[in-house]
């Protein structure tokens, strides 16, 4: 059987998901779930239509495996939150002189920060369950899923790449895509509520707030994109010298 459709004739009122049939969206909002909570490798099939309330066959007709249905559940999110970070780009380039004068670095962070906000508050667009799910995505290895991501999303990854090198002239390429790479991966990690430091002990952090999350994130995120480049840590200070001290201190 071919993997499901999204469908014309049935669908949420006002979702900002493709339109399912309704045992495909019982399948997908059970698998989204389970997911995030479990990961894809410890979801089974059997997880899944018990918690959908519908059989295997469903689940074989319209997505034909495990792999295909989680693709499709990570798709129906990550589409339209894409096509709305590609769509904010496209407003900014349109205000700052048609494409031509340098972007202010924090616009191109709040023109991906927002969409982000609007997905992790909505529950109808997969709300933070589905920024948990991403953030599991950004560390463990679904290969078919992310060839799926680069055959139809690159571009997504190359106009931030175009984006970020016009309001940061003085970085390589190379360096603007290490500090993507670094700001895609903080947001979205701390958009999935994870309280770290509370694992340690008490802390004043709010991380499942989301609009807390934006006024402390986009702050860190412009100062990281804005360092100088060539790396300033603490080793790069020190020099070979001080490391070399620092071998004799034993």
């Amino acid at each position: 059987m071919g993997q499901s459709k999204p469908s014309s004739r049935v669908g949420r009122a006002g979702s900002c998901e493709p339109k399912y049939s309704e045992t495909a969206i019982r399948i997908l909002d059970a698998a989204e779930g389970l997911f995030a909570e479990l990961g894809m490798e410890a979801t089974s099939l059997r997880l899944i239509t018990q918690q959908a309330g519908v059989n295997l066959a469903a689940v074989n007709y319209h997505f034909r495996s495990k792999d295909a249905l989680f693709e499709a559940v990570f798709l129906r999110r990550f589409g339209p939150w894409a096509t709305e970070c590609i769509g904010e780009l496209d407003a900014l380039e349109k205000r700052v002189a048609g494409g031509k004068e340098p972007l202010a670095v924090e616009a191109v962070v709040m023109s991906y920060v927002r969409p982000a906000l609007a997905l992790s508050k909505d529950p109808a667009c997969g709300g933070a369950m589905f920024v948990r799910l991403f953030s599991r995505v950004l560390v463990e290895n679904h290969r078919q899923l992310r060839e799926t991501l680069s055959r139809q999303y690159g571009e997504l990854v190359t106009r931030y790449t175009q984006a970020l090198g016009r309001a940061l002239p003085g970085l390589s390429e190379e360096e603007v895509e290490w500090r993507m790479h670094l700001g895609f991966s903080v947001m979205f990690h701390a958009f999935a509520g994870n309280d770290i430091l509370k694992v340690f002990g008490p802390s004043l952090v709010s991380a499942r707030h989301p609009d807390l999350i934006v006024k402390h994130i986009v702050p860190f995120m412009v100062a990281g994109l804005t360092s100088p480049p060539g790396g300033t840590g603490g080793c790069a200070r020190a020099g070979p010298q001080a490391r070399a001290g620092g071998a004799h201190r034993g």
